[in-house]
């Protein structure tokens, strides 16, 4: 099977800057923390309800 030269080799995809996955900084994690919390409330209220 021969490569197409306008293709870009498995080396060149995997080592681009864009393919990269991003790294969770503090304000990240926290938003995610915060978001968890309000869902697990949202949760607990919703069942409470339910009963």
């Amino acid at each position: 099977m021969s490569q197409d030269a306008k293709e870009p080799s498995k080396y060149e995809v995997q080592t681009t800057e864009l393919n990269k996955m991003p790294v969770p900084d503090k304000q990240d994690t926290e938003f995610a923390k915060e978001v968890a919390e309000d869902a697990k409330e949202a949760f607990n209220q919703k069942q409470s309800q339910d009963q």
